[in-house]
């Protein structure tokens, strides 16, 4: 059968009684190229795929890994997958969470040391808790490639000082490269949803080598800096970093090259480390 015609797609939906739940962000590829194109990536490795829906990017993934291990949190879909992916030898799905399931461990007992590529295509609702949970499972992933809302993955490989640049920007460059493989049409999706999404990785091994005193401090300082990304960096940074005063704070920012009225916004993950490395 082919996962990636809607005809398909509907047919095993009527044939199991599947209805799509708006709660779980379900939209399934129709699209043969895009499991393609992600599956490309984790060839010769091993995937960890999160969300396999009715396991179209699952069976590419199977067809060019040693091994695949699925994570789906609709028990609803059992049945259906048995149907499609069921002959995978090299497949194990648990339907479970991934947001409460421990990744390390689970990585750890399947995958034995190998190398590990996640692929996903990640609900709408939910991409930056999942992202955040993957980049700070421990696990030392060859890299994270998820397909995501075409504006999420806008802000995540934006510039600094472009609208788009936040917080989570920064945050997951800390973690790796981030680059945009590909755009993703909205009609290749069944239900199509109404926005148009991109697949995007993030590539641990090409990240900055960037040295930071204090991680802890880092994140707070970036998060002060985007939540009121209105404000300069030295009025956002001092209603939250309370050992310095404005003053110091400013002194700290003008040493570091900076002008005093800058707004965090403009800083990369680099000036923003040094900015904390002087605190």
């Amino acid at each position: 059968m082919k996962l990636t015609e809607i005809s398909t797609v509907k047919a095993l939906c009527n044939q199991f009684g599947f209805g799509f739940k708006k709660k779980f962000g379900q939209n399934f590829i129709v699209s043969q190229s895009v499991p393609e194109d992600i599956a490309a990536v984790a060839e010769g490795g091993c995937a960890l795929e999160i969300g396999p829906g009715i396991g179209t990017l699952t069976r590419e993934l199977c067809n060019v890994c040693e091994k695949v291990v699925a994570v789906e949190i609709d028990t609803t879909l059992a049945p259906l997958l048995e149907t499609t992916v069921g002959d995978c030898k090299n497949l194990k799905v648990f339907f479970k969470d991934v947001m409460k399931t421990d990744v390390k461990a689970l990585c750890d007992e399947e995958f034995n040391g190998k190398k590990i590529y996640v692929c996903a295509n990640l609900p709408y609702y939910i991409t930056t808790p999942v992202l955040m949970h993957l980049l700070e499972s421990g696990v030392q992933f060859e890299s994270i490639t998820v397909m995501v809302q075409k504006e999420v993955a806008d802000r995540l490989c934006a510039k600094a000082g472009s609208a788009d640049y936040g917080a989570i920007t920064v945050t997951c460059q800390r973690y790796g490269a981030i680059k945009k493989l590909f755009d993703v049409p909205r009609h290749c999706f069944y239900p199509a949803p109404n926005v148009d999404s991109s697949v995007v990785s993030i590539i641990p091994s090409e990240k900055e080598n960037i040295y930071c005193k204090d991680e802890q401090l880092l994140t707070k300082v970036i998060r002060a800096t985007f939540n009121q990304r209105r404000k300069t960096l030295v009025n956002a940074l001092s209603a939250e970093i309370k050992h310095l005063t404005k003053t110091e704070l400013a002194e700290i920012i003008v040493k570091c090259g900076h002008r005093e009225d800058i707004r965090g916004e403009k800083l990369t993950l680099v000036q923003f480390a040094e900015i904390v490395n002087n605190m």
